[in-house]
């Protein structure tokens, strides 16, 4: 990619043009015999830019009391520079730092989606869409399910301010403290892997947050891997970027930091806050955990950067006390899930087919909070558009996953039986394995429970089901089914809702056809698939909440059951007609849907009807694809 060589070559430290008298490289016999600060005999002497020099001491004191942001000015004549030289000249830190950044950005400049090809992928510049980031947190650690808090999420208003990823670390007018250690939550795949690497790309290209010399990253993922060696900070950075191995523990300390820390849910390191030992020297070994609690806490490096991405489950492990600022990561609204698909395909026809497909299934519109699911979408629906397996488009979660896990196992048979070989790259590096979204992992949970089944894996199925599961040989498809979902309904906090809805969408054909004999011999009767529906439709819901009981919903839906919009009003009735405002969001939804049949809706005794409910049913009658022929309301 041609690039500005004038962007890539910024000032050491500086993003302002140097002033005409700006000395480099004094020479020893220039240097003079006492601090320009304290007038003392220079110990351990450092000069900036500007040409004056101060001890070491002097100049970590005012920078850090100061001016924590690097914007600090010389004490001697005022000159705004941020350029600190460690011995005779800093000429040699300058290539050294320079060849870090073109490292990093060769490193973030592609991103691989899923990917585990090196240098593969496609340009994040191209595709990078601005996420919905947010300041605060309720600074509690959250147990439901995170597709649930994915949810919650699509229903808040969004009035907070948004904080651009570039400016994570800029403080808002009115606040006064400086901003050190900034901590970001977000449920998975919602993007703070991407916004870090956007981050890091812009710095080394040297468009934004020049004010830092040195960007840090060190995904904990990569950190558990060395988690039983001792280090110094030192080491560490020589280990993880080896374009740093020249720099030394002198210019280290002079030089403005920013470490990011991404992913602390995936951490092994037992980050403990209390009672441990306190380490000040880049030069010091110690444990990975007790190093890393050092910089966070100040007592390593006091003036660098510290940036933590984190599920919100995991945030709690790092002590209030450290941070600064907390922000969320909220995916995309609506407009940015649009944008996204309209950057990702230059065919505007397809973009536009995609858009519309996804607004047609509520389950499908809320998951696109995530960009990964963005991204999944988009690999199904593109291969199905450009290729010869056309057909219907996904329109339940379970669909799109089928085709996903489809379109990724072509990939790799293509691979490994074309003549792929692996470069002795490849052999030397440590394999890390994860799943690159939660939802692929409990899909792939469903498929393997349904193979159980089907294979008669007593033990497996004894292990999940417990005591609810005693027949060994008689327990049809239903019976099956349905002691499932009644497992699901007495978890308190959703954690089995996403595989449930799986479960039962690949009771389908249509599933079992793509996925061929993954599943086993399966029972896909006619009368079998009713007997699951009916199940699911006279399940007593009275005594739960309706987060729980929503989730039968949403299994119909899995099933493609088109008589749960005939029968809707029913289903309201399993809430003793007290309709909250996700209650009121599944009407709306069956009044949208395509085909919609719901004639007639009797809204008479749902005594409770909100505002924020009544919007949500107007926005359902005002689709075209609403068939509505009588409505009755009282109380409204």
């Amino acid at each position: 990619m041609k690039s500005d060589q004038s962007k890539l070559d910024p000032p050491l430290f500086s993003n302002e043009p140097e002033p005409s008298d700006t000395k480099r490289g004094v020479s020893a016999e220039e240097q003079p015999s006492c601090c320009a600060r304290c007038q003392d005999v220079l110990k351990d002497p450092v000069s900036t830019s500007c040409g004056h020099w101060f001890c070491r001491q002097c100049i970590s004191s005012y920078w850090d009391q100061s001016a924590p942001s690097g914007h600090s000015s010389c004490t001697q004549c005022g000159d705004r520079s941020r350029t600190i030289s460690c011995g005779q000249t800093d000429v040699g830190l300058q290539e050294v730092l320079q060849e870090h950044k073109m490292s990093l950005r060769r490193r973030c400049e592609h991103v691989t989606e899923g990917s585990d090809e090196p240098g593969g992928g496609t340009l994040l510049n191209r595709i990078y869409t601005e996420l919905y980031i947010t300041e605060g947190h309720s600074g509690e650690a959250d147990t439901q399910h995170e597709v649930m808090q994915l949810e919650k999420a699509s229903k808040k208003s969004l009035h907070d301010t948004p904080i651009r990823c570039q400016d994570i670390f800029k403080a808002f007018p009115e606040q006064q403290r400086a901003i050190r250690v900034v901590l970001t939550n977000g449920v998975a795949g919602i993007g703070k892997t991407f916004s870090a690497q956007k981050f890091t790309l812009d710095w080394a290209e040297g468009q934004e947050n020049q004010d830092v010399s040195v960007v840090v990253v060190l995904p904990f993922r990569e950190l558990n891997l060395i988690r039983d060696e001792q280090h110094s900070l030192l080491t560490l950075l020589h280990v993880f970027h080896p374009t740093l191995q020249k720099v030394t523990a002198e210019q280290l300390a002079v030089c403005k930091l920013l470490f990011i820390f991404d992913g602390l849910d995936e951490s092994r390191l037992s980050l403990v806050f209390t009672n441990r030992k306190v380490v000040s020297d880049v030069s010091q070994k110690s444990s990975l955990n007790i190093l890393l609690v050092n910089l966070m806490e100040g007592n390593l490096l006091p003036s660098a950067l510290i940036w933590i991405t984190s599920r919100p489950a995991a945030a709690n492990q790092i002590t209030p006390t450290c941070v600064d600022r907390l922000t969320e990561v909220r995916g995309f609204t609506d407009r940015q899930k649009e944008e996204y698909f309209r950057r990702r395909f230059s065919d505007e026809e397809h973009s536009s087919t995609i858009i519309s497909h996804m607004k047609t299934s509520r389950n499908l519109h809320i998951m696109c909070r995530l960009p990964v699911f963005c991204w999944i979408t988009a690999a199904v629906l593109e291969h199905m558009l450009t290729t010869e397996q056309r057909g219907e488009l996904p329109k339940s979660l379970t669909d799109m996953f089928s085709h996903f896990l489809l379109v990724q196992t072509q990939k790799k048979k293509n691979k490994y039986h074309e003549g792929h070989e692996m470069s002795p790259q490849e052999l030397m590096e440590k394999p890390v394995y994860c799943f690159v979204h939660l939802s692929i992992q409990e899909f792939l949970a469903a498929v393997y429970m349904f193979h159980c089944y089907t294979n008669r894996n007593q033990k497996v199925l004894q292990d999940f089901l417990g005591k609810d599961w005693q027949d060994e040989n008689g327990d049809t498809l239903d019976v099956f089914l349905n002691k499932v979902m009644e497992k699901s309904l007495r978890s308190e906090n959703g954690h089995l809702d996403l595989f449930v809805r799986f479960l039962h969408g690949l009771c389908l054909e249509s599933n079992q056809r793509l996925l061929g004999g993954l599943l086993g011999q399966t029972e896909n009767r006619p009368e079998m698939i009713q007997r699951v529906i009916n199940n699911l439709k006279e399940m007593n819901s009275y005594e739960m909440s309706p987060d729980r009981s929503i989730n039968i919903f949403h299994c119909l839906m899995e099933m493609k059951d088109l008589s749960v919009h005939q029968e809707i009003q029913e289903f309201l009735q399993l809430y003793n007609c007290e309709l909250s405002e996700s209650h009121c969001e599944v009407v709306a939804s069956a009044l949208k849907s395509n085909p919609s049949h719901l004639t007639d809706l009797d809204l008479s005794r749902s005594i409770n009807l909100q505002d924020s409910g009544v919007k949500h049913l107007s926005a359902g009658l005002q689709s075209p694809n609403c068939k509505l022929e009588t409505l009755r309301s009282v109380h409204c």
